[in-house]
């Protein structure tokens, strides 16, 4: 069972559908006990970093998250879900991250449009099994404002997108992963992703 954290952050109705598409079974929770029981967690998001911080903050479920992922319980955070992650993000203001993963979240550059929004390709950076079946320059969709920065630790990059420089499409570090498209939008590839995931952590 995944259990995938419910903090009013947006995308949890398409990654439901996506996840019983692939006949997983997963619960949307705040409570711990579920999250403690779980297989994985999946931290979505869309929206602000500031309110997502502060809603798991303020609902004790960041502490919880960095607890099983201490643990070595996988932990897969989409789009926003994948910024909180990072120690550090500079979206209106300066706000602490849950600290998994080292890196801060910058915005993207003014010389392209903002946001990131629409399909982009993906470049394989290592062989990940979380790339298993999935055509190089594979397209994905994506819809963001920020972006993890050019502080994080490269060796954790599987994949990355340009899009005025390099953006970080998929990252992972032992059992930690960070998506920043939106695999449950993103056709077959996506589901051939998650499917990768959901192998990886049985």
């Amino acid at each position: 069972m995944i259990a995938i954290i419910d903090y009013d952050a947006g995308n949890i109705k398409s990654l439901q559908f996506a996840l019983d598409k692939l006949g997983v079974e997963s619960v949307l929770t705040k409570d711990p006990k579920q999250i403690q029981v779980a297989n994985s967690i999946i931290v979505p998001g869309v929206g602000a970093f500031r309110d997502a911080i502060a809603s798991l903050n303020n609902l004790g479920m960041a502490e919880v998250i960095k607890q099983e992922a201490a643990k070595g319980k996988p932990v897969l955070g989409i789009c926003l879900g994948m910024q909180l992650f990072y120690e550090t993000s500079f979206e209106d203001g300066e706000w602490e991250g849950l600290g998994l993963l080292k890196g801060t979240v910058n915005r993207i550059t003014d010389a392209v449009k903002v946001p990131h929004m629409g399909w982009n390709t993906l470049t394989k950076h290592i062989d990940n099994n979380l790339f298993k079946d999935i055509p190089e320059d594979s397209f994905v969709y994506f819809v963001h404002s920020y972006a993890v920065g050019g502080n994080y630790e490269k060796e954790t990059l599987v994949a990355s997108s340009q899009y005025g420089g390099i953006i970080p499409a998929i990252v992972q570090k032992d059992n930690v992963v960070g998506i920043q498209f939106h695999p449950e939008k993103s056709g077959a590839v996506g589901l051939q992703l998650l499917t990768n995931y959901l192998e990886m952590i049985s």
